[in-house]
């Protein structure tokens, strides 16, 4: 068929329905009616899918908040999934209703999808360790943590880093991949900690008393706890000094509060009863009247002895 021709039978049309109007109704009202129909069942499903779509995102919600390890960064994730997930199915049947070919669409959107996870893979990763970290809670708001060699206190965790604040008050963001990937360290996590701490005193020290005026110092601090109890052991023999472990449990809040404590007052004690904390020195020689690089002296005068008998 030529153009022609279709030219020629559309003339013919337009003819035959300006002479008799009522054949627009019997050739088109059919496909009219189909249409109309269409529209309103899309209308429909359209309407409905949003309203279906809306309540099961927030009873999603709802849902969530109620699991003790869910917060509400987490119970958003969740709502924002269904949601979105039931209005794509909700968009796939509209356009179902108007004939269109749902099947080739959901391939390129799957296609897209897969193209995008694999450009952004290092963020859904971030993600996939958020929720991890949210579900998980291996550490919340206020604790004071070491992740990834990084320490401070959590200021806040989402679905894609955490941010810590520093004893420096520096501000760190990390991605919730590498905290999650790494040993992580949560120093309050209980609400007791165990103090550890060496003391190095002289070898000619009175090691009972030593470890006594320790015991001492320790029962007179408030905050040292008493059970379990304190303990005061030699845990090494060393080049110089004998070590005294010294090992208490404390509130966790009060842990480095006592370090500082504990440490300073057992210093006074042991200056207070003469106990000497020995350290390495050093002896400088200097020799003079010797060009720079000169070996030492292999010869040293012998001083006589005692008793020795020195002829003349």
């Amino acid at each position: 068929m030529t153009i022609a021709n279709v030219t020629q039978a559309a003339v013919r049309d337009v003819e035959s329905i300006a002479a008799d109007p009522a054949q627009i109704w019997t050739r088109y009202g059919e496909h009219v009616i189909a249409a109309a129909l269409n529209v309103v069942a899309a209308a429909l499903i359209l309407i409905v899918g949003l309203w279906v779509s809306s309540w099961a995102a927030n009873a999603m919600r709802k849902l969530a908040r109620t699991h003790p390890r869910i917060d509400d960064t987490l119970a958003a994730f969740f709502s924002w999934i269904v949601r979105y997930g039931l209005m794509g199915f909700v968009a796939i049947a509209v356009l179902n209703r108007f004939g269109v070919a749902t099947t080739s669409i959901v391939a390129v959107v799957g296609a897209g999808a897969l193209a995008i996870g694999l450009a952004l893979q290092g963020t859904l990763s971030n993600v996939a360790a958020g929720v991890m970290l949210i579900l998980f809670r291996p550490y919340r708001l206020g604790d004071y943590v070491e992740l990834a060699g990084r320490t401070g206190t959590v200021e806040d965790v989402n679905l894609f880093t955490t941010e810590l604040t520093t004893p420096q008050n520096l501000r760190i963001i990390m991605p919730n991949g590498l905290a999650w990937g790494a040993p992580m360290v949560n120093y309050t996590a209980h609400p007791r900690r165990r103090l550890d701490l060496e003391f190095g005193v002289a070898y000619d020290t009175d090691i009972d008393r030593a470890i006594a005026i320790v015991q001492e110092v320790l029962a007179a601090e408030e905050h040292i706890l008493d059970e379990p109890a304190p303990q005061v052991n030699v845990s090494a023999l060393g080049d110089f000094a004998v070590t005294l472990m010294v090992r208490a449990w404390v509130k966790t809040r009060d842990h480095l509060e006592m370090r500082y404590a504990v440490t300073k007052h057992v210093k006074q004690a042991f200056d207070l009863h003469g106990i000497v904390i020995p350290f390495p020195t050093n002896v400088n020689y200097e020799l003079r009247g010797e060009p720079p690089g000169s070996p030492l002296p292999l010869e040293v005068a012998k001083k006589p002895k005692a008793g020795d008998v020195r002829g003349d």
